[in-house]
């Protein structure tokens, strides 16, 4: 059946159709397909175009890859002081979120650690941003020049207490991460607990590494790490010896995408007897930059208590 249409509508119709297509035909979007994202290209050095204040780039020789590696290292305002060239400083070593890694991921968060530090409200710390190798914080045994933890704790971690002021043992020691730098800064804590007296992982991707954990390694079909190598199982490893002590506190947004599964990990840690405080940020969204907006001055005196009840400062 046939459904006639008042000759005005048909020439509006047509009208309407000319117009459209004349619009398609001249944009120079017309006939390009949108191009798939490539993937990020992973460097173990990149230039740091973020300039902030006490921030600065740096590279280390790696003996492991015979390869120059980077990293930024934030230095507070008391660190040049004449009268204080003696004097030795703590020290957190910050993981970045996202893959691969590099060096200038988290250099954003140096404005707001700057301007705590520079107001007077925590003790002066040295900030050191990691670069987390081709799989942020993880080692790939498999692959050319991918021991991301190895390169951080056997190499990164004696060049910078060589290298500047640092207070050279555990007692000065802390790290903090964010997203896939949370899920870096669990399980090196959990591993290396003689390194750190403090620790600090946020916004981690808990119920991927859950996955990992049940599924004998396996991220997905492509990415498979050694059994054992996550969250889960080195928490369980620690909880049966858990020395020397860690201070640990687990920071996110309720907004974020990784809050109910943070919550879960929580849980977890509690069911093991692990000790550790919690910082819950409301309203805020998968951020490291605005959980420091809000609540960066409280993880900052977590690690300075932490240094304080060790003896370091």
């Amino acid at each position: 059946m046939q459904i006639w249409l008042p000759r005005r509508f048909q020439i509006y119709q047509l009208f309407c159709v000319i117009i459209i297509a004349s619009l398609m035909l001249t944009s120079p979007l017309w006939g390009q397909r949108k191009k798939p994202k490539k993937p990020s290209t992973f460097h173990w050095v990149n230039e740091l175009k973020l300039k902030s204040p006490g921030v600065k780039h740096a590279t280390f020789r790696s003996a492991s890859m015979n390869l120059d590696v980077g990293y930024c290292i934030y230095l507070p305002p008391q660190y040049s002081v004449v009268k204080n060239v003696k004097k030795r400083f703590p020290v957190v070593y910050y993981l970045h979120g996202g893959r691969p890694g590099s060096e200038t991921k988290s250099v954003r968060l140096a404005k707001s650690i700057h301007k705590q530090i520079s107001s007077g409200d925590v003790l002066p710390m040295i900030y050191i941003f990691v670069n987390g190798g081709p799989v942020s914080h993880y080692n790939m045994p498999d692959r050319e020049n991918a021991m991301g933890e190895d390169v951080f704790i056997k190499e990164l971690i004696p060049h910078i207490d060589k290298t500047y002021r640092t207070i050279a043992n555990r007692n000065g020691r802390a790290i903090e991460g964010f997203s896939q730098g949370g899920r870096g800064t669990t399980r090196i804590m959990f591993k290396h607990p003689g390194l750190f007296c403090s620790a600090s992982p946020g916004g981690a991707g808990y119920a991927t590494e859950k996955r990992i954990s049940e599924d004998n390694g396996r991220e997905n079909k492509n990415l498979i790490f050694t059994p054992g190598y996550n969250t889960w199982d080195l928490a369980r490893k620690y909880a049966k010896h858990p020395k020397p002590k860690l201070r640990i506190l687990i920071h996110v947004g309720t907004k974020g995408f990784n809050y109910e599964n943070n919550l879960e990990y929580m849980t977890f840690l509690e069911s093991l007897k692990i000790p550790f405080q919690r910082l819950i940020v409301p309203d805020v969204p998968h951020s490291a930059a605005r959980i420091y907006e809000k609540s960066g001055l409280t993880i900052m005196k977590f690690h300075e208590e932490s240094f304080r009840r060790s003896g370091a400062i």
